[in-house]
């Protein structure tokens, strides 16, 4: 099959976006003694890909997932999904918004008993509909101009600009200078890519900061009795509650509610029948 140069010079793009960001997640995770996890091998997965699984059993594939308790051996709670994406035109970015949403959401949904951060990292062009789109579903978005990534390349001889018109030969010219370019010298070009986006990175890691620095400030619990009474049709309840005497009913264990409240105004809520999975689910906010 022959090489498509254009495919192969988002493939760098997308690739170098990610390096760029990587030695900032990295610290942030160690100072805050959390397991940092990328694609790559590592003894608690199966594969080199960092797939997570949805509550339907779906499998999706990430760039970078921070954890409370996880080691290389065990995974541990996920408290971050952060994604990287790069679009050079706007009529693909509701498209690649819809496919992080995809991706992120599901897994949200499945822990959001510990309310994990989701972020996305998106270099390029992206309308502000579709961050928008983003933004309402409560991701954290880091964005690199298209002109600051194109910027960062040319430091070293590779010229990423290109539209609708650029022939493939070009693209095969700029995959080429790259590919001949020493690890020192590909490294210069993540760092050109965070210098020239410095201010945002720091936005970003202090959102996540907030995120997962914030502290437990009241934890309710409530311990709900009361038996269910089901009925056909609203007669009937109407009915139920005219002619019974509650005085007279023996109230029955429902469920334990517990509220847990964070310094930042978050608010987690949730509840549960059996006395073991509250206190996994309260044992899951200690280290």
């Amino acid at each position: 099959m022959a090489i498509s140069y254009s495919h192969r010079l988002g493939q760098i793009i997308g690739e170098s976006l990610e390096n760029a960001i990587e030695p900032f997640l990295k610290k942030f995770a160690r100072e805050h003694k959390l397991y940092f996890d990328k694609k790559g091998h590592r003894p608690a997965r199966s594969g080199t890909k960092l797939t997570w699984i949805d509550i339907n059993q779906n499998k999706h594939d990430l760039d970078f997932v921070l954890e409370r308790n996880g080691t290389k051996e065990q995974t541990g709670t996920p408290i971050a999904f952060i994604e990287c994406a790069w679009r050079r035109y706007t009529k693909h970015s509701r498209n690649k918004a819809q496919e992080i949403q995809g991706a992120v959401i599901p897994l949200y949904e499945k822990y959001k008993k510990v309310n994990p951060f989701i972020g996305v990292i998106l270099a390029g062009e992206f309308t502000e509909n579709s961050l928008t789109q983003l933004k309402s579903l409560g991701f954290s978005i880091l964005y690199f101009p298209y002109n600051k990534i194109v910027d960062a390349f040319s430091t070293e001889g590779i010229d990423v600009f290109f539209d609708e018109k650029t022939k493939e030969t070009y693209f095969a010219k700029q995959v080429k200078a790259w590919n001949v370019l020493t690890e020192q010298q590909k490294e210069k070009v993540y760092k050109k890519i965070a210098k020239l986006n410095l201010s945002e990175i720091g936005q970003f890691t202090s959102k996540l900061e907030s995120k997962l620095s914030r502290e437990i400030v009241k934890v309710g619990l409530w311990t709900m009795f009361g038996k269910q009474y089901i009925f056909g049709t609203i007669e009937k309840a109407k009915e139920f509650i005219i002619n019974t005497d509650v005085k007279n009913i023996s109230p029955e264990f429902c469920q334990y509610i517990a509220e847990i409240e964070y310094s930042n105004g978050d608010t987690i809520k949730v509840s549960y029948h059996d006395q073991d999975e509250m206190l996994c689910f309260l044992s899951t906010f200690v280290s």
